[in-house]
């Protein structure tokens, strides 16, 4: 298992690479180029200026998330192979600098969904919150709501950019259902794959978050039935799996320690987070601490280990803590994640511990 952290750039994060060098056991960073909306061309000159940055720190540059999906790609539009065919030239450039996995999602209009950004918790911090009722709310009303205690960081997938438009994005999926969404995916991976075989770049699609379908919008990677779907579209170890924890496990039907050992050859990276579910269907992001939420870290670290996993993984969102809300990227601040960092790795170290007491 290789420990990596989740970093925006110079600028465009509370945390430096300064401070996440001094968190043991972190050996890579998981980057991109954030300011690139979907469908833009990344220029080489600017992937190798990010990727030796990483590195002076001691730092790898293996995995990117995300290179996001241009609308016409998800949509099936007859401009969608201008679209694909810059996204093989990032592929192409991004393996020129050692990038392994590309952390990607398939989700129309919303990358992810939540009601409130800094929910706060009975020991004071605060959290990123779904209200499931609230999440009906119509969408304009439920991004201005959101957004009212944003961050002055952008948040990726509810760029301004793209909810500016977002009555015409919701137009522009009217028809795609989950078999024709499936149908696009498919499309994408068959142009793409090949390409990523030659390169040595494996593609690690991101569950839906959460793991429903939001305002009729079609969702294809929630459950196992679907990710075992999604695999034999192109059934080739180059077509993976980020499997998140937080957005599966916001399903409780879910069992993510089977999924990782269904899964396992197939997931180049791995998002290891925990939330409270509750039986409205409501959930909050929590510590990475089982028993602080509803989904079992412990036993899916240790399925992990069990199958000697090599890949990639990070903490994934964390809690607010210590007034961090004050300047951070919501759920992306560095206390509660370093504190995942160590929780995990630790997890990981007794279980290796146990296994050479048994050779």
């Amino acid at each position: 298992m290789k420990m990596t952290w989740r970093w925006y750039g110079v600028g465009n994060d509370s945390v430096t690479l300064e401070q996440i060098r001094q968190i043991p056991g972190v050996e890579g960073i998981v980057w991109s180029l954030h300011d690139k909306l979907a469908g833009e061309v990344w220029e080489l000159e600017r992937i190798e200026a990010e990727a030796d940055l990483i590195r002076s720190y001691g730092f790898h540059p293996e995995v990117v998330e995300s290179v996001n999906i241009h609308d016409s790609i998800k949509i099936g539009s007859p401009e969608r192979d201008k679209y694909i065919d810059i996204y093989i030239d990032t592929i192409r450039k991004l393996a020129k600098v050692g990038v392994k996995v590309i952390c990607y999602n398939f989700m129309p209009v919303f990358d992810w969904v939540r009601t409130d950004l800094y929910n706060e918790m009975p020991d004071g911090s605060n959290a990123l919150f779904y209200d499931k009722k609230k999440a009906e709310l119509p969408p304009k009303e439920l991004i201005d709501r959101v957004l009212e205690k944003g961050s002055d960081f952008t948040m990726p997938g509810w760029e301004p950019e793209r909810l500016a438009k977002i009555e015409e994005l919701f137009d522009a999926y009217k028809g795609i259902d989950e078999e024709k969404l499936t149908e696009n995916c498919k499309y994408f991976l068959e142009r793409i794959i090949p390409v990523c075989e030659e390169c040595d770049v494996k593609m690690a699609i991101h569950p839906d978050d959460p793991p429903q379908p939001i305002y009729g919008l079609p969702r294809i990677i929630r459950s196992s039935e679907h990710i075992r779907r999604f695999l034999k579209l192109v059934d080739s170890p180059y077509n993976g799996l980020t499997l998140c924890s937080g957005s599966l496990g916001a399903s409780p039907a879910n069992d993510i320690p089977a999924m990782i050992r269904e899964f396992g050859d197939r997931i180049h990276f791995a998002h290891i987070r925990n939330v409270k579910c509750f039986d409205n269907g409501d959930f909050i992001e929590t510590s990475h601490r089982t028993s602080d939420g509803s989904v079992p870290v412990d036993k899916i670290v240790k399925a992990y280990h069990e199958i000697g996993f090599k890949g990639y993984t990070r903490p994934d969102h964390g809690r607010h803590i210590w007034g961090e809300e004050k300047f951070c990227r919501p759920g992306y601040g560095m206390y509660d994640r370093a504190l995942g960092v160590m929780y995990l790795l630790g997890l990981w170290d007794a279980y290796e511990l146990e296994r050479r007491k048994k050779v």
